[in-house]
């Protein structure tokens, strides 16, 4: 049995094993810190008995107004983890928290347009493609430019807020904005 719990700064020397996935982003031991100290209520790892990492979801409220929202800025499970649930649970919980905490409208995140399977996940999980960004994620390697290459769909889940789920739309993969228009 595992246990969900907060992500703390000592998981960051354990999960060399999750974010060595191909499709995991990685960020600066400060970016992962400024989140742990600014919303560790929605930051959380699953943790395996003996301690192994198993999975973890980083995640921030944002937004202004109408706009107030969760946002899931990570959410990864080792290769050895995945189907059971994991990504689930943890998701829930950053909605739990998003609604009934920070009285977010909706729940968004951003993933890379040819990652099928996490699509599928998210969709399973009531989420739905808002927009597409365009030349979301960037590679500066040499040769690039410095210039963004990948689009992104904006995925969105209404929350109790938003009963008539004006965060949402049904035609979002048409709905197609530049990168420099997403904050």
């Amino acid at each position: 049995m595992s246990v969900l719990r907060p992500f703390m700064a000592t998981d960051m020397f354990k999960f060399n094993n999750i974010n060595l996935d191909v499709w995991t982003e990685t960020y600066a031991i400060s970016f992962y810190l400024s989140y742990l100290s600014r919303w560790p209520d929605l930051c959380c790892v699953q943790e395996a008995p003996g301690g192994r990492m198993m999975g973890y979801i980083l995640g921030k409220a944002e937004g202004s107004s109408n706009e107030w929202h969760g946002h899931i800025t990570a959410v990864s499970v080792a290769p050895e983890y995945r189907r059971l649930s994991l990504a689930r649970n943890m998701v829930n919980r950053l909605e739990l928290v998003s609604d009934d905490h920070y009285k977010g409208f909706f729940v968004d995140l951003y993933v890379r347009c040819n990652n099928a399977l996490a699509i599928n996940m998210y969709e399973g999980f009531g989420y739905s493609v808002y927009r597409r960004v365009r030349e979301y994620y960037g590679t500066l390697g040499v040769g690039k430019g410095g210039k963004d290459e990948e689009d992104a769909f904006d995925m969105r889940k209404p929350l109790s807020r938003d009963p008539l789920r004006r965060s949402v739309r049904s035609n979002g993969r048409e709905v197609v904005v530049n990168a420099s228009s997403v904050s």
